[in-house]
């Protein structure tokens, strides 16, 4: 187990080239399966890491993926929207939004 977290990505190659050159660990053009390998290696290894999973990835149903989002902890994973079309974005967490506030929540005030 080290001290420092680290910084792990997985997505488009396209989206991976830009984590890369600010030094994370990056999975290009990764599958479902290789998600779920990744993460139950960073569980085995004790190390403190943050995982950033292009959209279609982070909505996989993985045992892995569900484990280390209900368990927290030293392991923190994200979604990030796809590259090819951020403005379509939407986060899994806005239909969490919703269900507890309401379906007007998250609309602008103007």
């Amino acid at each position: 187990m080290s001290d420092a977290a680290r910084l792990v990505m997985l997505g488009s190659a396209g989206l991976a080239e830009g984590f890369s050159l600010i030094g994370a660990e990056v999975h290009a053009d990764a599958d479902p399966a290789r998600v779920e390998a990744v993460l139950a290696d960073l569980w085995a290894s004790g190390d403190a890491a943050l995982v950033l999973l292009e959209a279609h990835l982070a909505r996989s149903e993985g045992e892995w993926l569900r484990r280390l989002r209900n368990e927290g902890g030293r392991i923190v994973v994200t979604e990030l929207p796809p590259l090819a079309a951020p403005d379509n974005y939407a986060p899994v967490v806005d239909e969490v939004v919703q269900a507890v506030l309401g379906p007007e929540a998250l609309r602008c005030q103007t």
